[in-house]
């Protein structure tokens, strides 16, 4: 599940200015960071579904994602 994120979403998002990294998947929950431009995105919630049906049918895995934003200590809140 790493490598799918490493190289197949985290690329997709930073053509966007956004940043993805993996942190942990067990039991079918995948524990991911958001940074960048997606720290802060207003749709994250559809990118989020996205990136569950593009793992459902690149890999035929049903996971549940579970994210943390991470703004750098420079942009406001």
């Amino acid at each position: 599940m790493q490598d799918y994120i490493e190289n197949r979403i985290k690329p997709l998002l930073q053509g966007d200015g956004g940043w993805i990294d993996f942190v942990s998947f067990e039991n079918g929950e995948l524990n991911v960071i958001f940074r960048g431009e997606c720290s802060k995105c207003l749709i994250l919630g559809r990118c989020v579904k996205w990136i569950e049906e593009q793992i459902k049918n690149d890999l035929g895995e049903t996971v549940k994602i579970s994210f943390e934003r991470k703004k750098p200590f420079f942009w406001d809140k």
